[in-house]
């Protein structure tokens, strides 16, 4: 039974991983696209039909560049820097739920690599060491430009991480459980929370533009002031894993945004559709639903990029201490106060 179980999470493990990487590598695609359509141009549009083999092309030409190794003491922290952003971003995923559960004869799949009552304080540590690949690599990269991009990365980190943190402090109150699961499973139908939390998401939504380092708030990269900050000196596959890391970031911001307030795998009709058609079939519009829902801030998040300038640092400082802060701890006063009165 042990094995079973083990060859079940170690399949579902391949599967998110799959996917996760499927979506990063396409999101560097439709990054371009959607740039293209709202500058009124093309964008990719000669690697196959529509241009859609065009990440194909560009993983193949990271793979064939020149490595370069920078004259630093510390060739191994500039090898494992982009190893570390890379890993850490995919760490988050395993804690989705992506469907309830699937039954198969004897045999009952969990819809969730790990459920996990305390996944809400995992993915607050883990979010909290996704800096450690910028910082190290940046070190080690032996460069000035590198180094400064990293200090902003690590000062802009924990201005964000505190407002995050405190934002979710506010649903915890409301829903009553740390479980992912649960919170989804609290918003059956088209009970969301972001209808009782919308203070609460607004915050969220912008600090996760901060943590992923995304425009307007992409001051560690900053072309214009530290040409590509920490990864200046990287180049083949270990700078297609910053970028890629990214992409990745940015897919499970996506997928946590939809099932902390957009009801996660939840879609009007669901409890019909499992009465008539059954509950793997249910199971499997769940999961489309949430990479819907997932798919479509991914695509916020690059409408965004493509619309708002970049902010100066000391407005991202200002924003993230003088506003947002206090704002955080003024909604967990208030959410307070609402929970007192009408439970």
């Amino acid at each position: 039974m042990e094995i079973a179980l083990i060859l079940e999470k170690l399949i579902f493990i391949v599967i998110v991983f799959a996917v996760t990487m499927f979506f990063a590598l396409y999101s560097t695609y439709a990054e371009r696209k959607v740039a293209g359509f709202l500058q009124d141009r093309y964008g990719p549009n000669r690697a196959g039909i529509f241009g859609l083999l065009q990440p194909i092309c560009d993983g193949a030409k990271l793979f064939s560049k020149e490595e370069f190794m920078p004259d630093t003491p510390n060739k191994i922290l500039f090898v494992v820097g982009p190893a570390v952003a890379m890993t850490v971003s995919l760490l988050g995923t395993a804690v989705i739920p992506w469907a309830e559960q699937f039954v198969i004869g004897d045999i009952t799949i969990q819809g969730q690599i790990a459920d996990v009552n305390v996944a809400i304080l995992y993915i607050v540590a883990v979010l909290s060491t996704a800096v450690y690949g910028i910082i190290i690599g940046a070190w080690a990269s032996n460069n000035k430009y590198s180094l400064m991009g990293a200090i902003r990365a690590g000062a802009q980190m924990i201005s964000y991480e505190i407002a995050m943190g405190l934002s979710i402090i506010a649903l915890i109150m409301m829903t009553g459980t740390l479980s992912l699961r649960e919170i989804t499973m609290q918003q059956h139908e088209m009970d969301w929370n972001v209808i009782y939390q919308p203070l609460t998401f607004l915050i969220f939504l912008i600090c996760a533009f901060a943590e992923c380092n995304r425009t307007p708030f992409d001051l560690a990269e900053c072309e214009s002031e530290l040409v590509n900050g920490h990864h200046v000196e990287y180049s083949s596959m270990k700078m297609g894993f910053y970028m890629f890391s990214e992409y990745v970031s940015m897919f499970f911001s996506s997928a946590l945004i939809s099932v902390l307030f957009f009801g996660g795998y939840n879609y009007w009709g669901m409890d019909w559709v499992a009465e008539n058609w059954g509950a793997n079939l249910a199971n499997i519009f769940a999961i489309i639903t949430l990479l819907g829902k997932t798919t479509f801030f991914i695509f916020f998040f690059m409408w965004v990029r493509w619309t708002i300038p970049r902010f100066r640092y000391d407005q991202l400082m200002n924003l993230g201490w003088r506003i947002l802060f206090p704002l955080a701890l003024a909604n967990i006063l208030l959410n307070g106060i609402l929970i007192l009165i009408f439970k």
